[in-house]
């Protein structure tokens, strides 16, 4: 009876520490003002140059053990903005991102990984459109002292596999675009 019962116990483990969360994994707020995600996306004619801006941010980060930090991004998908009116228009219709079938991009972690000095691996689900792809994002800390920090990197995806495959033969698109981001955080402050 002993032996099952230490078997029940160790098969039960892994369940209790799946769903333990990381204690040590603290709550930060996003600088919005110090924060941007950008892209750039090539056509023959045209560089475009666009952000996002509307999006909010779940972040927790433990800064003695990484692994144990999480990270969920929410993008307005409407708030795309390339500071041309007419074709922000045209990436919020159905040829593009969809916005009205599509309200929302959105990236969850599921690891969290150092790669070296101040170096780290975001690994975690990307949905835009609908679709649902698993990609890896370099990130590199600016800094990070006292609960309060900046972290940065940049990223190419390819919109085709996305379901964003709208093309011109006048001004074809390239399929790969970079994705470049920008975030300040910190620990919010106690209460006074």
């Amino acid at each position: 009876m002993f032996a099952v019962r230490q078997l029940a116990a160790v098969l039960a483990l892994p369940l209790v520490l799946a769903a333990r969360p990381f204690v040590d994994a603290k709550p930060h707020m996003i600088d919005k003002a110090h924060s941007e995600i950008n892209f750039v996306a090539d056509s023959r004619m045209l560089s475009a140059h666009g952000f996002f801006g509307k999006w909010d941010a779940d972040v927790k980060l433990d800064a003695a053990k990484w692994e144990n930090s999480t990270v969920a991004i929410t993008i307005d998908a409407a708030s795309i903005n390339t500071r041309q009116e007419r074709r922000d228009g045209h990436l919020r219709s159905a040829d593009f991102f969809d916005v009205e079938k599509h309200p929302t991009i959105t990236f969850k972690s599921v690891s969290v990984k150092s790669t070296g000095a101040n170096k780290l691996d975001i690994t975690g689900d990307l949905t835009v459109r609908g679709t649902t792809k698993r990609i890896t994002v370099p990130a590199t800390m600016m800094f990070y002292e006292g609960g309060t920090g900046r972290f940065r990197g940049q990223f190419v995806i390819n919109r085709q596999d996305y379901g964003v495959s709208y093309d011109s033969k006048l001004n074809p698109i390239q399929n790969d675009v970079q994705v470049q981001w920008d975030i300040a955080l910190s620990e919010p402050k106690p209460a006074k």
